[in-house]
């Protein structure tokens, strides 16, 4: 199996012109190619959604009904600079970290669209 990879390895290399560099040119440029495939379908679209959750979590206020990553349901009593105070049941509150709030993107959504007005019967 491994014979038939080294062959193509060598291409490249083995038949180079007398004044150039030959195949290691090519390879340099499909290394650059693949980092920028990499960069924009990886790395880029992560940073954008992090930064999305980032501003939904400094968006929520106290009264909003939340949903932390262990699955805990509750509403935002209190706010503080890492945390957030759930009350998750009448007089039983708990304290989370900031970053144990989860959202989905139908929340991510949620928060960056303006309310839309609801269809009244009247208009129909």
């Amino acid at each position: 199996m491994l014979n038939i990879f080294f062959p193509l390895l060598q291409s490249g290399s083995g038949a180079a012109p007398a004044g150039g560099m030959g195949g290691g040119s090519s390879m340099l440029i499909f290394l650059l190619l693949m980092i920028l495939i990499f960069y924009f379908f990886m790395i880029r679209p992560q940073q954008k959604k992090q930064k999305k959750i980032e501003e939904a979590r400094n968006s929520l206020q106290r009264g909003d009904k939340v949903v932390t990553i262990g699955g805990i349901h509750g509403k935002i009593v209190d706010i503080k600079d890492r945390t957030f105070t759930l009350e998750i049941a009448h007089d039983v509150r708990i304290e989370v970290d900031k970053a144990a709030i989860s959202f989905n993107e139908a929340d991510l959504g949620r928060k960056s669209e303006a309310p839309k007005e609801e269809k009244t019967e009247e208009n129909a």
